[in-house]
């Protein structure tokens, strides 16, 4: 973590989530861990007393939460699913169509077994329908290591998804 002065943050990455109290308002964050700060940001930021921020200093070797949850989504995500977007190092995958998943939970256990990563999925072997949530992915530090992530891809082999989804034929 870097302290840095808010008018200096644009295109940081937020250590922790910055929280707004108006007594009998509001108590809420306006900004979570991880949100890159734009220059639209500084003044709510200042509005809220941050004059100074604790940001993400870049590390060689180190990836962000939601660019290590974009790995997780790609070693994921298969045909007729959908993603959502990465936040808080966070992705959810949705069924496009009703039909059959198929989860490789050797694949699964493994990926898990690592730490600091999490793969949830549907049980396998049973139906879908179209918009069901099917797989959510996380990692769960700020950062986390490159190689950890690099490891994730060869457990799980390029086309050798952990996760497969077949539509409906109808």
């Amino acid at each position: 973590m870097q302290l840095i002065r808010t008018e200096d943050a644009v295109g940081s990455v937020l250590c922790h989530d910055i929280t707004q109290i108006i007594p009998g308002v509001v108590k809420d964050a306006v900004f979570r861990k991880g949100h890159v700060v734009t220059e639209e940001d500084v003044p709510v930021l200042l509005s809220v007393g941050k004059e100074h921020l604790y940001v993400w200093e870049k590390q060689e070797g180190m990836l962000h939460e939601n660019d290590a949850a974009e790995v997780l989504r790609q070693v994921c995500q298969g045909e007729h699913m959908n993603a959502s977007e990465a936040k808080e190092g966070k992705i959810e995958l949705t069924a496009q169509c009703d039909g059959l998943l198929k989860i490789n939970r050797e694949k699964l256990n493994e990926v898990n077994a690592l730490g600091q990563i999490v793969l949830a999925s549907r049980h396998g072997n049973f139906p879908v329908k179209k918009g069901d949530k099917i797989v959510g992915m996380r990692v769960v530090p700020l950062v986390i290591e490159e190689e950890k992530m690099n490891h994730v891809k060869e457990l799980c082999g390029g086309k050798s998804r952990f996760s497969q989804f077949f539509r409906s034929i109808r």
